[in-house]
This record gives structure tokens, C-alpha cells and sequence, in this order.
């Protein structure tokens, strides 16, 4: 078990990736391979508006949404990368070259989390 309290250990971060732009999942795969990225794992997944959006008469309080909401569009893709942590800004770049300003809606949603310990993770 890889434990970061252990002196000399290298930092992990795991980058989750929410992304709505689904159309560019394989260029965004294609351009963390071609940086030297490995390992990723993509969940299809939908959110909590989308899918309250599927009955949404059954929740007044949420009916100004509709207007909102891609219906569209039927899932995103959840990305799971476990990361160096001097990784990380690399990664959230290529995010941004490949998606675009992520200010704006229906583009992806990025943040990470601070991996305490692991095993069967090999970077």
C-alpha cells in the first residue's frame, strides 16, 4: 500500500473530469496519449438536472430549468485519471486546449482530489 505520509513518496491526485462535451472524448484520449498520459477510467453518467429534467412536472420549483437543459443530450462521460500531482496543470491544460473555456455551459467540469493512499497503481 502506497502511503503519502511516508517520507520520499510521490503525491497522487486523482483529476475527475465531467465532461458534457461528449463529441470530444477521443480527441481529448488522443492528445493525453500523444503527452504521455496512461490510464484513465470513463463512466458514462448524467446529471442531477437532466435527469430530474426527464419528469420535470413532477417538480414545479425546477420548470424554469427547462430551458436550460440539453435534452439532447443523453449522458456525459466521467473520467477518472489518478495523477502525479506535478501532473496535474499539464492534464487541466490539455483540457482547456481540446474543450475550451470551461466558463462556459455544457463545455466540462474538472476538479481534483487528494489521493491518501492507494495500491495497484503503478505511474
Amino acid at each position: 500500500m502506497l502511503n503519502v505520509f511516508k517520507m520520499g513518496v510521490t503525491l497522487l491526485q486523482l483529476l475527475l473530469i465531467v465532461l458534457n462535451k461528449v463529441e470530444k472524448l477521443d480527441e481529448l484520449l488522443e492528445k493525453f496519449l500523444d503527452q504521455g498520459f496512461r490510464g484513465a477510467t470513463i463512466l458514462s453518467s448524467t446529471g442531477m438536472v437532466s435527469e430530474l429534467g426527464k419528469n420535470i412536472e413532477n417538480y414545479p420549483i425546477f420548470a424554469s430549468l427547462r430551458y436550460l437543459i440539453d435534452q439532447d443530450r443523453k449522458e456525459n462521460k466521467t473520467i477518472f485519471m489518478v495523477l502525479k500531482e506535478e501532473q496535474v496543470e499539464q492534464a487541466k491544460q490539455i483540457i482547456r486546449e481540446v474543450i475550451g473555456d470551461l466558463s462556459k455551459p455544457n463545455t466540462a467540469v474538472i476538479f481534483t482530489l487528494p489521493i491518501l493512499s492507494s495500491e495497484g497503481i503503478e505511474l
